[in-house]
């Protein structure tokens, strides 16, 4: 590491301003960044000195993100192999889903990455780590087999107007990763829906056997094909049709737990989240006209099914786009969970109601947030003793 730090010590006047690459300055510092630590600190006034910066905190969740990544590589192939009949050992399942996710999160970080460079190279400032867990999210969170130019449309709109519009990393009023999907979904619905977009290679008729439908459990069970929806312990597992990093429970569960250690992610939105969708549930569970209705499904299945468990530990827990107050992350990530199961029930065409409830609860944190300390204010100056 010494020869590197010398390598960049001795190159660094040429990028800095007034050297003769001065204008890829801020590119020059991104890579800086990234290999090394700033050796800027404050010495004077009030401030708060920690190890964490934001390069520590995106890494530490990219790492949280890693087994919904791995699970989901291997899911790719396990899923592809029960379409098409074929046999294959662990590591040729692995390596099957390795080939097809990879592309995606390339084309992901290539293009958002190559936008942000060239935003901070026009505005002058410097590169911001936000886009690195944005970059793995965004994958994670789409069939496996949508064409990459889509991808790479929806990446491209998801920084642009998502993100850079607002001014950047910590500006943005919705989360870039689900605008991303949510862009995809409304432009191209028929490579987002269905029931052979899961499924690699399903689209593409590459020998599917009889009978293999690829459909969802969320599909199965709106359209109230009980005998096809999997069990509790297949769908907490994840070894079933969906998108890349959204089918392991368990998987994401680990994440959870490494950024809650770490403090990086809100529990108190995790776990209102998890108690909006399981209450919501509950209720519904008494107003079912019949045992097969929709309504009737146990309420723990919600929080197994589709992308309800990644969309509460790595989307509604963004601590820029989610309430930034203790009493208003309950609220807002309580009704985030009761929205999402009331949006898969009462919605015929969108089976999946999580990434629709996080946008919306995005747009109202900064009014919760704003209530819950009007509310605190009022209660402070009615016990004010005013002489």
């Amino acid at each position: 590491m010494k020869a590197i730090r010398k390598l960049v010590d001795n190159i660094k006047p040429t990028f800095s301003k007034g050297g003769k690459l001065g204008f890829l300055h801020s590119t020059f510092d991104a890579f800086e960044t990234f290999l090394f630590v700033p050796n800027l600190v404050t010495k004077t006034g009030t401030h708060i000195r920690d190890s964490i910066d934001l390069k520590r905190t995106m890494t530490m969740v990219i790492f949280a993100l890693t087994p919904a990544l791995l699970f989901g590589m291997y899911n790719v192939g396990h899923q592809h192999a029960l379409a098409t009949g074929a046999s294959m050992d662990f590591w040729q399942t692995f390596f099957y889903g390795f080939l097809r996710v990879i592309p995606m999160v390339i084309v992901s970080y290539g293009v958002g990455l190559g936008i942000e460079f060239a935003s901070a190279q026009i505005r002058g400032h410097e590169v911001n780590e936000g886009y690195l867990v944005t970059g793995m999210l965004i994958p994670l969170i789409m069939p496996v087999d949508l064409p990459l130019w889509m991808l790479a449309l929806a990446v491209a709109f998801s920084v642009i107007i998502g993100k850079e519009v607002f001014g950047g990393t910590g500006m943005n009023i919705w989360n870039p990763a689900l605008i991303a999907r949510a862009f995809a979904f409304f432009a191209y619905p028929s490579f987002m829906s269905g029931d052979k977009v899961w499924v690699s290679g399903l689209t593409k008729g590459e020998g599917i056997i009889d009978g293999f439908s690829g459909a969802t459990p969320l599909a199965n069970a709106q359209a109230g094909i009980w005998s096809e929806v999997p069990s509790l312990q297949e769908m907490f597992l994840g070894l079933i049709p969906g998108s890349v990093g959204e089918t392991s429970t368990l998987a994401i569960l680990l994440g959870a737990a490494l950024l809650i250690f770490t403090g990086i992610a809100s529990w108190r939105i995790m776990v209102s989240v998890v108690a909006g969708g399981l209450l919501t549930g509950l209720l519904l569970n008494l107003v079912a006209p019949s045992p097969d209705s929709y309504l009737a499904i146990p309420a723990w299945y919600h929080l197994v099914m589709g992308g309800f468990a990644f969309g509460t530990v790595f989307m509604a827990t963004d601590p820029v786009t989610g309430s930034q107050t203790n009493r208003g992350k309950w609220i807002y990530g309580f009704l985030i969970g009761m929205l999402a199961v009331v949006i898969r029930v009462f919605n015929p065409g969108y089976p999946e109601g999580m990434m629709l409830a996080i946008l919306l609860m995005n747009t109202f944190a900064p009014l919760i947030d704003y209530s819950v300390v009007q509310k605190n204010i009022k209660r402070r100056e009615k016990r004010a003793i005013i002489k």
